[in-house]
């Protein structure tokens, strides 16, 4: 799985809080083995050091469609974790159960404070 990175916000002020959203949505053509595999990943993601959360969501509108919402303390955490075993491990184990190419979105959190 390809992903980039923009920036890197880990030398923050201390008390801003900085999130790195990841958003990966999957289209199986095996959803219930896809989904076997997701769930496990999601538990080992949860562990991971600088995950703040990870959710783990199925379209209303299309069962086969899988979306996985990660958040993170940091750009440095986030890429740590897409090179870790646990994500290869998954994306290896989705070969076969895929319908077409997951989209993976690196998102940065907007806070209020950047609205003003």
């Amino acid at each position: 799985m390809n992903h980039q990175t923009t920036g890197d916000n880990d030398d923050v002020t201390p008390g801003d809080v900085v999130l790195t959203i990841v958003t990966m949505r999957l289209r199986a053509s095996d959803p219930v083995g896809l989904a076997a595999i997701l769930s496990n990943y999601v538990v080992l993601t949860r562990r991971t050091s600088g995950c703040r959360n990870v959710d783990f969501c199925v379209s209303v509108a299309d069962a086969n469609t899988f979306v996985v919402i990660q958040k993170w303390d940091s750009p440095t955490a986030q890429q740590a974790h897409f090179d870790s075993p646990a994500m290869v491990s998954m994306a290896e184990s989705c070969r076969g159960l895929l319908a077409e190419v997951p989209q993976i979105e690196l998102l940065e959190g907007i806070s209020a404070h950047d609205l003003a």
